[in-house]
This record gives structure tokens, C-alpha cells and sequence, in this order.
């Protein structure tokens, strides 16, 4: 289905380009081939692959087919709205009369522009975010404690080892107490990308690096992944918790598989299975990739609830649709009854839409304080943070 919409909307763009352009008959179908790869690039790449997640080109060429699939995408909308204004106006007028071809050429022209802006901002590093939590309960030991959050890495050819590299070096910069990675690291199986997850060796923090599962860990050979990432010095957390101890107080940091999971046979996200023999009066930290089950898991006792999947939209505008298909949890802080639920907008994104546009990428530095302390519990839905 997804096939078919986008060839759709290539078709479109390529009608409405060639159309009015006075270049030879060959001219335009080779400009029209050119449009329907990159509309059809995820096709190609599962055709190629046997997998759309994973296109293995030159690092440049991922670039170029992002670079012209955003183009295809924006130019379109640019159309349509230009297509809709031109059919209203000859209603009112009740003559038809088109556009000058200026208008459409300008349509082009701008969605190339934003496409270009919106795959740079894609691919640079994440601008540096910091939140602070009240959690009821928290003991007095972990009040002023420091996280890292990180999620939807995606290492890919287009977030290579350069990538890694720079981001574990920022990552430990922070000297946070733990780091936390809810999920979806990785684009593609063990041999593409040994190369590109392994400065994540380097990561430092006082009490370790967590990670739990994302939906595309299951993509790529889940229990290969999964040993990796615990010999690159990880604790794995897949329906099970660990507990930090400091100063006499316990905090619990609990992990889910990904609601993927089952699709590939492993078991389903289980929060009781996790919380199985935790301490009853010790706040919870859980990592689930994707936030579509955070009121579940408040019912569960859980405190903050950290999450990524959804890019944070990645277009302005985009929210709202991405919206249904996550209860409406998209992005940034959200009150959800007692418990804390912060979307991330990602440490990267997925290489097949590598397009940002008003919502950038983050490194999520969250700090834990006592509640009733100077920093205020953030409104339902609010953005904390700079």
C-alpha cells in the first residue's frame, strides 16, 4: 500500500512538472524515471536488501535519494495546494483559468529548498536538551541525579561510526550518573554495521548504560543485536529491571521488549514480568521504545516513562497524523495520571525519511530531583527544558 501511494504521488509530481516544460519527449521520460526510483527507493531497497530499512549505498547516494524523496513529498503538497487554490478560483469565477507556469516552477523550487534544509538538520548531531523531573519518593540520594537518554540511534550509512564516535564523546562530556537507550540503535545486520556501533563501547557513566529494545532491532537478527550490545558493555533490559543502590535508597530502571516483538516470535511487551520482585516503595524508571502503552504502564506503578519511535513527528505539521497512531503522545513531557512520560524526538532517525524540519534531533540530559524541591512538576503535554 505504501508502494502504491507514493508512486502515486510521484506520478503526480512528475505530471505536473514535465508537463508545461518544452524539452524533448526523451528528456522527459528519463526526468520522469528519475522521479519514480526515488519515489519508489523503499521498493527498491527491500527488492535489493530484503529489507527496506537497510539501504547499503555510499554514504552520499543515501543523502541524494533522501534529498529527492523529501523533494518529491514537499513539491507535492506545494502542488496540491497551488492545484486546489487554482480549481476554487475558477469556481468563483466559473471560468477556468490556470496558473502562470511561474507558479509551479517556484512549487519546485521551494520543495527542493526545504528538502535540502530538512535533510541537513537530519544528519548533524543533536542539539543538547536538559529536563528536570520531580518524582514522588525519590530518595534523597538520587535527588539531583543525572541521566542521559538516548534513542533512536539508527547507525546506519547515514549515522556512521564518525557519528557514534562525536556522540559518545558528547555523551560522556555530561559525566551523567547512568545512561539510558530506549531502543532502535541500529539500520541493517551485524556485518554492515560492526564498524559503526562500536565507539559505543566508550560510553561512561557511574552506575552504566541500560538499553532496551526498539522495533527495529527486531528487523535485523534481535538475538544478535542483543549479545552485541552486551559485549559492547550494555545491560540489556528486555521485560526485566535492575537496581541502583545509593545511600541506602533504591532505584528501580526497568526495560520492555517492543510491541514488534511478537510479529518475529519473541514475547510481548510484559511491565509486571519486568516489576517482578522490584521493591514495592522504590520509584521506577522504564524504557519502552514506543509510547503507545504509557497509560498502562502508569496503572503499573511506573514514575517516568522515557520513549522515542516517533522522531517527534520530524515535519511541522506532522504531528497530528502521527498523533493517531501513538494516543497522542508525540513529543516532549506529558502528565499521564501519576507518572512522568517524556517523548524523545530522537538521537537520529531512520534513514529511509531522513527529513527534519522544525523539530530537531536531541541528547537528553534529564535530572531526578525530590518532589517539593524548587524545580515544578511541567504541565500535561508542556516541552520542559532547553
Amino acid at each position: 500500500m505504501f508502494a502504491i501511494i507514493v508512486g502515486i504521488v510521484g506520478a503526480y509530481v512528475a505530471l505536473r512538472t514535465l508537463v508545461p516544460l518544452g524539452m524533448p519527449l526523451w528528456c522527459k521520460v528519463l526526468v520522469a524515471l528519475v522521479i519514480f526510483l526515488l519515489a519508489q527507493n523503499h521498493l527498491l531497497t527491500k527488492l535489493a536488501y530484503g529489507n527496506m530499512f537497510s539501504l547499503e549505498l555510499p554514504r552520499a547516494v543515501v543523502i541524494a535519494v533522501n534529498l529527492g524523496f523529501g523533494a518529491i513529498i514537499i513539491t507535492a503538497a506545494f502542488y496540491a495546494l497551488l492545484d486546489i487554490f487554482m480549481l476554487l478560483r475558477s469556481l468563483v469565477i466559473w471560468q477556468w483559468r490556470p496558473l502562470a507556469p511561474g507558479w509551479s516552477f517556484a512549487a519546485l523550487a521551494l520543495g527542493i529548498a526545504f528538502s535540502s534544509l530538512g535533510v541537513v538538520n537530519a544528519i548533524r548531531q543533536p542539539a543538547q536538551k536538559d529536563i528536570a523531573f520531580d518524582i514522588e519518593g525519590l530518595p534523597a540520594g538520587f535527588d539531583g541525579y543525572s541521566i542521559v537518554h538516548l534513542t533512536d540511534l539508527h547507525l546506519s550509512r547515514l549515522f556512521q561510526r564518525p557519528f557514534t564516535e562525536t556522540l559518545v564523546a558528547r555523551v560522556n562530556a555530561l559525566d551523567p550518573d547512568i545512561i539510558l537507550i530506549s531502543g532502535d540503535l541500529i539500520d541493517g545486520y551485524l556485518d554492515a554495521r560492526r564498524d559503526d556501533v562500536a565507539p559505543l563501547a566508550a560510553l561512561s557513566a557511574r552506575d552504566g548504560v541500560y538499553v532496551s529494545p526498539g522495533n527495529h532491532e527486531y528487523y535485523f537478527d534481535y538475538d544478535t543485536w542483543w549479545a552485541v550490545y552486551q559485549d559492547l558493555g550494555m545491560r540489556p533490559l528486555a521485560n526485566a529491571h535492575a537496581r541502583i543502590e545509593r545511600a541506602g535508597g533504591t532505584l528501580v530502571v526497568a526495560g520492555l521488549t517492543d510491541l514488534a516483538a511478537t510479529r518475529f516470535g519473541f514475547p510481548a511487551p510484559d511491565i509486571r514480568r519486568a516489576l517482578d520482585g522490584a521493591p514495592q516503595n522504590a520509584p521506577v524508571i522504564l524504557l519502552n521504545h514506543q509510547p503507545i502503552q504509557a497509560r498502562m504502564m502508569a496503572a503499573a506503578g511506573v514514575d517516568l516513562h522515557l520513549s522515542g519511535h516517533t522522531h517527534g513527528g520530524m515535519v511541522v505539521g506532522l504531528a497530528s497524523l502521527i498523533a493517531q497512531f501513538n494516543e497522542g503522545f508525540i513529543s516532549g513531557h506529558y502528565a499521564v495520571d501519576d507518572m512522568h512520560l517524556y517523548v524523545s524526538n530522537g538521537t537520529a532517525l531512520w534513514p529511509g525519511f531522513a527529513l527534519r524540519l522544525g523539530v530537531p534531533s536531541e541528547l537528553t540530559r534529564i535530572t531526578l530531583r525530590a518532589r517539593g524541591d524548587t524545580i515544578p512538576r511541567p504541565a500535561e503535554g508542556d516541552a520542559i527544558g532547553g
